[in-house]
């Protein structure tokens, strides 16, 4: 009978502490999206939790109204896509040709692929690396060292392995090169992987702002999540617009419809995240399969 409640109560604890978690990961969002639809000065004075009290779309207007963020928006959706499908097409190209276990030489590139996932030379040197290359201050310092990924290429690797090798036969005997065989035998097969490690790419693309913040020092190439971390580091607006004509006008509107610096920062820190959230919903399918696919064969 005791157990018969403890098996009875598990579910209610279960149910609670999922809520809880639940909880404590939108409540930050939910905050930071009522402050942004806030009034920034009637934010300041307290008391704006999970809905605005002083409903208004300014703060997007100052966001989105001003060039330099506009500019560092679209480096970030350029590099999200440019690196996302160089990054898969670099892998999956690696991934294909380790796959074959007669490839000459595979043990020893399998072996200096894993050595690099696991030891790394260091900021300093991949600093001087990429200024050897000409990348420091270029917009393709976030695309050109970041298309290989070792962890992914492995992860790929052997999803490949696990497709039955009377397959590809067949197609090879029926005359089909490698080319062929990769388009329309292993890239089909694979498209669940390909979604599930694009997904966590483009993420780590959108995401990222330690490549903007060491290697870029020309204010026109930095993406958004620089550009907002320097703007959560910042004491006034023109610290990190700089002095022009559409500063000013900034300014001018912020003066003008009640907008403070950390309305602006919650409303940056909104127009962020919102579009890599609305891609999870169409590639959800995908993804699941594919991470578990993944976990499964790897």
């Amino acid at each position: 009978m005791e157990r018969m409640k403890a098996i009875g109560l598990f579910p209610i604890f279960n149910t609670v502490l999922m809520l809880l978690l639940c909880f404590s990961v939108l409540y930050p969002f939910a905050y930071m999206l009522a402050v942004s639809l806030n009034e920034g000065t009637d934010a300041a004075k307290g008391g704006v939790y999970l809905w605005p009290r002083a409903f208004t779309f300014y703060n997007y207007e100052v966001v989105l109204g001003n060039d330099i963020i506009r500019r560092a928006y679209l480096i970030t959706i350029a590099r999200t896509v440019l690196g996302t499908i160089g990054g898969l097409a670099v892998t999956l190209l690696a991934a294909y040709a380790l796959s074959y276990r007669l490839l000459p030489g595979r043990k020893w590139l399998l072996g200096y692929v894993l050595f690099t996932m696991l030891f790394n030379g260091g900021l300093i040197p991949f600093y001087i690396q990429i200024y050897n290359m000409g990348l420091v201050n270029s917009f393709w310092v976030y695309i050109i060292p970041f298309l290989f990924s070792a962890w992914n290429m492995f992860v790929m690797m052997k999803f490949i392995q696990g497709v039955p090798e009377a397959l590809i036969e067949s197609a090879e005997i029926d005359g089909a090169n490698p080319v062929r065989v990769l388009w329309q035998i292993i890239i089909p097969l694979s498209l669940p992987m390909l979604a599930a490690i694009g997904l966590f790419t483009a993420v780590w693309h959108w995401n990222d702002w330690f490549a903007g913040a060491f290697y870029v020092s020309k204010q026109e190439l930095v993406p958004v999540q620089t550009f907002l971390q320097q703007l959560l580091n910042a004491q006034d607006i023109s610290q990190i617009m700089g002095q022009n004509d559409s500063t000013r006008g900034t300014e001018r509107l912020a003066q003008t419809r009640n907008v403070t610096l950390m309305s602006i920062k919650m409303a940056t820190v909104m127009v962020s995240a919102i579009p890599i959230l609305c891609v999870y919903p169409f590639l959800q399918k995908f993804f699941v399969k594919g991470v578990l696919i993944g976990s499964v064969k790897g």
